[in-house]
């Protein structure tokens, strides 16, 4: 299927009778960026891309967004708009020689007095040498690049090809945006969708925020619907296959997502952390791997308020080990809920990153002799384990030695807070500093 807006190369319109035998994206497509439907933050009257078509100049850049949100759409009109020559190529199919064919024709243009928008889409397909190809050209103004990601440009682009290009985020079309859609696929086609309204909402709801994907949807219910048929949620289900959520486990979604299942566990909002949680399930995680995060969530984020937490999580992760899908998966959402609704801390967490900075940046000093075992007689000699006090043998079972190297010096890491378990930690931890300050009294 064509591009959602993409119009036809080189200005050439197409007949009115190929028009009809074309995908309905090909035939919906935009004529000017007023036609576009969505990112009005970019679009909309104050957007950014209006300002830069004001100011007659355009500077190379990043459009980043899901598929079918227009991003191709908006590269040609913003080339016609301010008079640029458009050029496209994919990363997905063009290699070093077609790059530097682009860029000689970009540089013929130049000399003839018109400037070059090259199109580049998928560009984080490119590796990075192929991508460091384009810093000359758009140093020198050869092109003006413009290219297009559904990944996540931090991670899969040049640092330098980021510093000189702007980075767009294109949204997922809204409800709001797929219903003007589907209205302007009826007006073209004639034909109002064979859908109640519950239906309807659900053809929407499958898009997934993907236009494109929407008006094949209304495709295949406009052919399948039978004369005078008007289809319910399930016989629209038995006329379309499910499309599966945007989800890949290997890139930016897999992270949004189970960011967003750690942050409202963190939050102590357990509806939330299920729906996140059910969403990743539906979109084919491992249910292994949601155990192990969870399992990470409930020493990083409860710890010690709730000691329990962790053994809920690995008897989760157990129990879905034992009985599998999709029995096992309710083990997991049944801790889900638990943490998200245990007493919070990362008292520990805070506390293991200050001892491993303090370990890091300070060396390998010595413990004291203290509390080191002379196994043999030099060591005895030399004062290994001269005046060490077991702690048994005090009344209070607590000797109040120093432990910490004498280079480094008594350290705080470990702060309980005032919830949950830890509430009593705190009494221990101040019963035993009060302690440990007695006995270093009664010593001097």
């Amino acid at each position: 299927m064509g591009d959602l807006f993409s119009p036809e190369p080189d200005g050439v319109e197409p007949s009115g009778e190929d028009l009809t035998n074309r995908p309905l994206a090909d035939q919906l497509r935009p004529r000017s960026l007023d036609e576009v439907i969505g990112q009005q933050h970019l679009l909309g009257p104050e957007g950014t891309l209006r300002r830069m078509i004001a100011s007659g100049r355009l500077g190379s850049l990043i459009l980043w967004g899901p598929p079918g949100t227009g991003k191709t759409t908006v590269a040609r009109l913003l080339a016609d708009q301010i008079g640029y020559k458009f050029e496209q190529i994919s990363a997905v199919f063009s290699g070093v020689a077609d790059l530097k064919k682009a860029f000689e024709k970009a540089r013929g243009e130049r000399m003839a007095g018109k400037r070059t928008l090259l199109f580049v889409d998928e560009i984080h397909r490119f590796n990075r040498a192929q991508q460091d190809g384009f810093l000359p050209v758009m140093e020198d103004g050869t092109v003006v690049l413009v290219g297009a990601t559904t990944e996540n440009p931090s991670f899969e682009l040049n640092a330098a090809l980021l510093s000189r290009s702007q980075v767009l985020r294109f949204e997922s079309l809204s409800l709001e945006d797929l219903e003007a859609l589907a209205k302007r696929a009826e007006a073209k086609t004639g034909e109002q969708l064979p859908l109640d309204d519950d239906a309807r909402a659900m053809l929407l709801t499958l898009a997934d925020g993907d236009g494109r994907a929407l008006l094949g949807l209304v495709e295949e219910v406009m052919a399948s619907a039978r004369p005078g048929e008007v289809l319910d949620k399930a016989s629209l289900l038995t006329v379309v296959q499910r499309r599966a959520p945007i989800y890949d486990k290997a890139q930016d979604g897999h992270y949004n997502l189970i960011s967003a299942l750690h942050k409202t566990i963190r939050g102590s909002d357990p509806n939330a952390a299920l729906y996140y949680f059910a969403r990743m399930l539906e979109a084919g995680e491992d249910p292994l791997f949601l155990a192990r995060r969870l399992i990470r969530m409930s020493v990083e984020d409860i710890g010690l308020a709730d000691p329990q937490a962790l053994q809920q999580a690995i008897a989760a992760r157990d129990a879905y080990q034992m009985l599998g899908s999709p029995e096992g998966e309710l083990a997991l959402a049944q801790v889900v809920v638990y943490l998200a609704l245990a007493p919070k801390s990362n008292a520990v967490y805070t506390a293991f990153k200050s001892a491993m900075k303090v370990a890091r940046d300070t060396g390998s000093p010595m413990p004291p002799m203290v509390i080191l075992n002379a196994p043999t007689k030099l060591m005895g000699k030399q004062g290994y384990g001269a005046g060490y006090i077991y702690d048994h043998d005090t009344p209070e079972a607590f000797s109040g030695q120093e432990y910490f190297p004498e280079k480094i010096g008594r350290q705080d890491f470990y702060r309980p807070v005032e919830r949950g378990f830890e509430r009593d930690l705190a009494k221990r931890l101040e019963y035993f500093t009060r302690l440990r300050e007695k006995k270093r009294g009664e010593e001097r």
